[in-house]
């Protein structure tokens, strides 16, 4: 049978227009803004320099391209901090870009000149100010203030051998004549990348696409640049539970870079999720990454900065390819049998477990049969006996919930006592 055969795939019907290499100037690439944004999240606590390097490493395995490292214009803790992961990519050989986050002020730009010149290497001045007419009337700007603040900063930065990505904060509310305004000066001035931001989580998949076009057909032929000359990058917010459909929807829509945090750590609801973005874009052919370390970082993130990590999170949640009910167990249990670990991965389950270093768990409860028992007992190297599987299955249906394997192992030895 080839695999191929056993699963129709309606995602593949009418399929996007592929993805033109010449107008671009790289592949798919993420930004990881976790150790940055992410730590905006009310609820974070800032890790250790050794649990940053930890997490670092973790992002080089998974064959993200990008990192933001920090905010040195939140102080000397933070650019210390920076320093040290600057000296750990240098030291390793690592081939993620590093970056830093900056108001458009020449203050937060300048450790980065320093901080360049020690290390001999490119810090991307991720360089950020707001553009939306509801921002502009909060802060009593005006598009004069705004376009001479933008071209302060990054003359500076270019000035200084600091590559620049512009980025407009609130950019999914903002007038397209301010946005066209801004970038185009930004271009002009000498930055090679933008980031379009989603900076309140408002946006939808349609004005993923609305926007992306715009970008892309106007603002930038106009600038008087190449498509592939420009990196164009994606950043966006949870607010509308939204963060991970609408990091697709740039993808399909030409975005060279896209953001995003581990567990969507950050600010009110969070950033868009970047681990689920990679387990779709994966499972979509977009990407190629070695994954299977992915629940690691997971679980580092969720150990270190003590962002939760529900029980029924996508993927890499404690539930997520666990079951006890009996029908789906039972599929699961009949494709191990056939000693076919691809087939029992995706029988129940719309995510492969495999591919990201985890497996499906087989687990006994009230709504379990008996093969899930019977699974259990030759998991667990238990002799199958009638008796003992009847004793089990009563004991799994009196309980409100699954049964440990501590519970388990005990039922059996009151069997086996005869009590």
């Amino acid at each position: 049978m080839d695999e191929r055969d056993l699963i129709y795939d309606w995602n593949n019907i009418e399929p996007e227009a592929p993805r033109d290499p010449a107008s671009h100037p790289h592949p798919v690439w993420f930004d990881d803004e976790t150790l940055r944004d992410g730590l905006q999240s009310p609820s974070a606590r800032n890790p250790t320099i050794e649990q940053k390097i930890e997490l670092l490493d973790l992002m080089e395995n998974l064959g993200i391209q990008k990192v933001d490292l920090g905010l040195p214009g939140a102080g000397p803790f933070h650019i210390e901090h920076i320093d040290s992961m600057l000296g750990h990519i240098n030291d390793n050989g690592y081939k993620i870009r590093p970056g830093c986050a900056v108001r458009t002020v020449v203050s937060d730009i300048e450790p980065l000149i320093e901080l360049q010149s020690k290390h001999e290497m490119k810090i991307q001045a991720s360089a950020f100010l707001g553009t939306s007419p509801i921002r502009q009337y909060t802060e009593g700007w005006t598009m004069d203030k705004i376009m001479k603040t933008a071209e302060e900063a990054v003359e500076f930065a270019v000035d200084n051998d600091i590559p620049v990505m512009f980025v407009t904060e609130d950019t999914t509310r903002s007038r397209p004549e301010d946005i066209k305004a801004v970038y185009t000066r930004a271009i002009e001035l000498g930055a090679d990348r933008i980031c379009v931001c989603d900076t309140c989580g408002h946006s939808t998949p349609k004005g993923v696409r609305s926007l992306m076009s715009f970008i892309q057909n106007e603002v930038i032929p106009d600038a008087g640049v190449k498509r592939r000359d420009i990196e164009v990058n994606w950043h966006g917010h949870q607010d509308r539970g939204l963060g991970v459909a609408n990091n697709l929807a740039a993808v399909e829509s030409g975005a060279d870079v896209i953001h995003g945090t581990a567990l969507g750590v950050g600010e009110r609801s969070g950033n868009a999720p970047l681990d689920q973005t990679l387990v779709n874009l994966s499972l979509m052919g977009v990407i190629s990454n070695d994954l299977t370390n992915l629940s690691n970082y997971v679980q580092k993130a969720n150990q270190y900065i003590e962002v939760p990590l529900p029980n029924n999170y996508p993927v890499f949640g404690q539930d997520a390819f666990e079951t006890g009910t009996g029908v789906h167990a039972s599929a699961v249990v009949k494709a191990l049998r056939k000693g076919d670990s691809w087939l029992a991965d995706r029988v129940y389950s719309g995510v492969p477990a495999g591919d990201f270093g985890l497996e499906q768990v087989i687990r006994v409860g009230h709504m379990s049969g008996k093969s899930n028992i019977v699974h259990w007992l030759d998991a667990n190297g238990i002799e199958v006996k009638d008796s003992l599987v009847e004793y089990l299955f009563d004991v799994a249906k009196s309980k409100n919930r699954l049964m440990t394997d501590d519970e388990l192992h005990s039922s059996v030895d009151l069997h086996n006592k005869g009590v």
